[in-house]
């Protein structure tokens, strides 16, 4: 057999979904009938409710039944004629009728509801009396005081309810108890059932969170309880396949009478069935001990002063809820593991004796059971070791999959960092103290549990890997405790410029709990790292405040770990200080959130890329959304748009050079439409990371320690000759291949045109995805990975979803024909809905005066003039050349959010000087549309077209206006009466009329 034909598929594993359909039946309502004598012995010291109430608290378990108590049987043929129960239990007498009469007269009409006799001795009740029909009732328990009996009889009542369901569904373990005297099984089963639920619960692995903890529980081994010979073996048929453990009485009934030998005979006829099955006989009498031998089975004396603790010894020794011992077929012991991850290690370095010698007798199954880990602890058990070539194949196969089952596991879940047993090589989400993950950290969780539960994705696409990067989150708890032991809440105010509070932030010591957290952690991490924001208010549905704060990249390589230590602090703490910054504390006064109340978290997470000389980047980086605002061609809006770049993210999010598809239509590229468009409109520049040779102290100021390149200066990284095509001068064509000479153009076309990678499909079905899950238009960051190596899977990688505001509003807005011919200004590329007349003032770039070499100080001067008319409180509207707040001032004007935070709407023009692709893609766009300010794209062309109804803004009527002040290259005009903007948000259109 070989390794490829065994490895089980990722789908195979357990998985938390499947747990939510186990034990679906429970016992809810307890109807408990009794004379006022019985309940007041079972009573003495607490209620019957209480009781079962702090046996269910005490074990950890959720749901406690809710108990009714009737000290009558006619009341109690009332309630249930009322009322839903899922159980009775009675005691033998009582005032008007006898247990037995009431179970008969219960089960008339309710035949399903399980009946048990609770009584104080076996006296009248073992045997059942012969002069009554005792149909009626179930189980006979007997009460001794001890409160766990109560809990016993209604876990094997659930149990009897859902095993055939669990066992079809998940193949839930099962152990049979053979005993017919309900003098030992009252005593017994409390014991079992709390031996199973404690081991079941020490053995979870810590990283799982209480939810996945609580789920897990419900595949502990369900209980059966047979008092007969027959019994025994009918259960044994029926739930062969699933057999966990049998313990037995020798001494059991038999066609009617009781046969001493019975019990043996039935173990021993297990046994010669399944000969690594654990098996425990149990007798009051000594002399079965050489039975017991004889099967072979485990014998344990029923009248031991010990046996709690020899039952104790059974369960971890036998049934795999200790270590997992690894010895030689002598027996002498070489080794131990307390867990899945020292499981795997340990199986890589044993002697090949040691392994075949576990694996025949199928030990690795059995322990891998008790972990709850149904599936692997099946496949584990139906391999032979003649099924391998040799001992490597098969420790590879049993290495490899635990590995995978771990792995697996932790997918879609948060799970708790522990400094004892991180294991970063499998945790792919863990969160560092005990506050809130923070929006962005949602996000990305959501997004996890997403690609988890809609595991078809991955079999669709199974040539590429979609997955998230390995995250660690300190939580919001880190950000208050920070803040609070350093007093630093005062530069939440205004007052502070951002380099004072950066230094203040830097001055600050990190809580020693949180220090200390980092450095274990960076002990086994040397991949390069990303600091990111995750604030509380940080990607919220109407309110996203997309880019405000600050992400820093860390190569996280140094081979002195108080260095990467000093590194990641240093940006923990910028990243914090950037809450206070004045861009959040500007957008902050346009919404309703008082930044005083803000919280941080931070996102620590795995850069996506590879590595290229010196530096580190991936192959493209991109942002899908699910609404396009732009459609061209036969796009519609509901398709959705991305933006791609090569190298680093920070190229499309703030707005740079970016080519633009429509995920349903990739070969449809308005930029690219001619030779000339492609040479003009390519991607020139992008970010990486130094990864070598950088100084210990990072340059935190200078593109938050990336690099800018140019793409010439790669061409010969493997990125490049895939993404990137050639010009050909003399035919003035380009190929659509890197390996012909003559200059290199980034186009993409292996991805879009050629399909090296799936992506348009990916991304068109992910984005549906994400928009059905947030229930309303969303967008994705991602990054991919490719590799020269052709049997290496590419990888695209999910770095964060948040909403986008693109629903339209109710507002039903008409614009008539004399609004079209009266207007100074049209477009049919608007964005929102509604009517603005709040607006007097105009603030635009003086087309005469503009120059792409002078973006930097234009944005400069709009600051100056949004100062005064915020201080004024006149909203106004803004108008220039370009893709407003673009990071790249060759695109359009650089401003911030803080200058132009008085704003009412903006007008982008396009037209020959900068005709820059709108900038939908960008934080800068997120933050404007979240707010509601209206946005007007504005084509203008330099032929006079007679379509009325084409973008149009008359700049002879503008520059009539009155001007009130005038700078390098601003005017500020201001009408006599608010100007009327209006939007249609269906078709895009817009016009302004005075």
């Amino acid at each position: 057999m070989s390794l490829k034909k065994t490895k089980l598929p990722s789908e195979f594993y357990a998985h938390m979904k499947k747990y939510h359909d186990l034990m679906t039946n429970k016992v809810r309502e307890v109807l408990f009938v009794s004379s006022p004598y019985d309940a007041f012995i079972m009573e003495e010291d607490s209620s019957m409710s209480s009781k079962i109430i702090n046996e269910y608290k005490g074990l950890n378990l959720s749901q406690p039944p809710r108990l009714t108590r009737t000290p009558s049987g006619q009341e109690a043929l009332s309630l249930l004629d009322t009322r839903d129960f899922d159980m009775v239990i009675t005691t033998l007498h009582l005032a008007e009728m006898d247990a037995y009469t009431l179970g008969l007269k219960i089960k008339e009409k309710h035949k399903d509801i399980p009946v048990v006799l609770l009584a104080h001795s076996v006296k009248g009740v073992h045997p059942l009396p012969e002069n009554k029909d005792c149909s009626g009732i179930d189980k006979v328990f007997i009460w001794s005081g001890n409160a766990d009996l109560l809990l016993s009889i209604i876990k094997l009542t659930e149990d009897r309810m859902n095993v055939d369901h669990d066992t079809r569904k998940s193949s839930s373990r099962v152990l049979i108890l053979v005993e017919d005297n309900p003098v030992y099984y009252s005593s017994f089963l409390p014991i079992i059932y709390k031996e199973i639920v404690k081991q079941t619960q020490s053995v979870l692995e810590a990283g799982l969170n209480e939810d996945h903890r609580l789920l897990i529980m419900r595949t502990r081994p369900k209980i059966l309880l047979a008092n007969t010979y027959e019994e025994a073996v009918s259960l044994f048929q029926k739930y062969r396949p699933f057999l966990f453990n049998i313990i037995s009485d020798t001494r059991i009934p038999r066609k009617g009478e009781i046969d001493p030998h019975a019990g043996f005979d039935f173990l021993t006829m297990v046994r010669k069935k399944i000969p690594d099955l654990p098996l425990l006989m149990m007798s009051c009498e000594t002399c079965n001990r050489e039975k017991s031998e004889n099967v072979p089975a485990i014998f344990l004396d029923k009248n031991s002063p010990h046996l709690y603790f020899e039952l104790h010894d059974f369960f971890l020794t036998y049934l795999g809820f200790g270590e997992f011992i690894f010895r030689m077929p002598d027996g002498t012991e070489i080794g131990r593991a307390s867990n899945l991850r020292e499981l795997e290690i340990k199986i890589a370095e044993i002697p090949d004796e040691s392994l075949f010698y576990h694996s025949e007798r199928n030990h690795f199954s059995s322990w891998v059971m008790s972990r709850a880990e149904v599936s692997l602890a099946s496949a584990f058990r139906a391999f032979s070791v003649s099924d391998f070539e040799d001992a490597d194949e098969l420790r590879q196969y049993i290495a490899s999959n635990i590995h995978a089952l771990r792995a697996w596991r932790q997918k879609g879940i948060v799970s708790k960092f522990h400094r004892s047993h991180f294991d970063a090589d499998i945790r792919e989400f863990v969160k560092i103290g005990q506050g809130s993950l923070g929006g962005k950290a949602r996000g990305l969780a959501f997004l996890s549990y997403l690609l988890h539960q809609h595991a078809d994705i991955h079999k669709k696409f199974s040539d590429i890997n979609i997955k998230i990067p390995k995250t660690m989150v300190i939580c919001t708890d880190g950000f208050q405790d920070f803040v609070e032991k350093n007093n630093l809440r005062k530069y939440s105010y205004d007052g502070y410029t951002d380099d004072e509070v950066a230094q203040a932030f830097l001055d600050s010591k990190m809580p020693k709990w949180l220090k200390e957290d980092l450095e274990s952690y960076l002990a086994q991490i040397n991949y390069p790292l990303s600091i990111r924001s995750s604030s509380l208010l940080e990607d919220s549905q109407f309110q996203p405040y997309a880019g405000l704060y600050q992400t820093y990249m860390i190569p996280n390589n140094h081979p002195d770990l108080s260095v990467r230590l000093s590194h990641l602090i240093k940006s923990v703490k910028l990243v914090y200080a950037s809450a206070y910054y004045e861009d959040p504390k500007a957008f902050s006064k346009n919404t309703s959130n008082q930044l005083q109340e803000e919280a941080m978290a931070v996102i620590v997470q795995e850069v996506v890329g590879d590595t290229y000389g010196d530096y580190y980047y991936p192959a493209v980086s991109g942002v899908a959304q699910s609404h396009n605002f732009y459609p061209v061609s036969y796009m519609k809006p509901e398709d959705g748009i991305a933006h791609i770049a090569l190298g680093l993210g920070k190229t499309v999010v703030e707005g740079g050079k970016t080519l633009r598809f429509s995920p349903k239509h990739p070969n449809v590229l308005p930029q690219f439409s001619l030779v000339e468009d492609i040479l003009k409109n390519a991607q020139r520049n992008f970010y990486a990371l130094k990864i070598n040779n950088y100084p210990d102290k990072l340059k935190f100021k200078n593109y938050s320690n990336l690099e800018k390149r140019d793409v010439d200066d790669a061409e010969n990284e493997f990125p490049v000759k895939k993404m990137a095509g050639t010009y050909i001068p003399d035919e003035n064509r380009i190929r659509d291949t890197w390996y012909v000479p003559g200059p290199k153009i980034l186009t993409f076309a292996q991805v879009l045109k050629y399909n090296l990678i799936p992506l348009p499909e990916v991304l068109s079905d992910l984005i549906e995805l994400g928009r059905k899950g947030m229930g309303c238009p969303i967008e994705i960051e991602f990054a991919v990975n490719l590799y020269s190596d052709k049997k290496q899977k590419g990888d695209l990688i999910l770095l964060q979803i948040r909403p986008m505001v693109a629903d339209e509003e109710q507002l039903d807005v008409q614009i008539t024909k004399q609004d079209i011919e009266n207007a100074f200004c049209r477009s049919s590329r608007a964005l929102g809905n509604g009517k603005n007349e709040t607006m007097a003032d105009i603030v635009y770039v003086k087309p005469d005066d503009f120059s792409v070499e002078s973006t930097v100080q234009i944005a400069e001067e709009i600051n100056q003039m949004n100062r005064r008319l915020q201080e004024e409180k006149r909203p106004y509207l803004l108008v220039g050349p370009g893709r407003w707040g673009s990071s790249d001032r060759w695109l359009g004007i650089p401003v911030e959010w803080r200058y132009i935070s008085g704003v009412g709407a903006i007008i982008e023009l396009r037209n020959d000087m900068l005709k820059a692709d709108p900038s939908q893609g960008s934080h800068f766009f997120q933050n404007i549309t979240s707010l509601g300010i209206h946005y007007i794209t504005v084509t203008e062309v330099t032929e006079k077209k007679e379509n009325t109804e084409s973008d149009f803004l008359d700049w002879e009527w503008i520059n009539a206006l009155p001007v009130l002040s005038e700078s390098t290259f601003l005017r500020h005009v201001r009408l006599e009466k608010p100007m009327t903007l209006k939007i249609n948000g269906r078709n895009a259109m817009c016009v302004i009329t005075a």
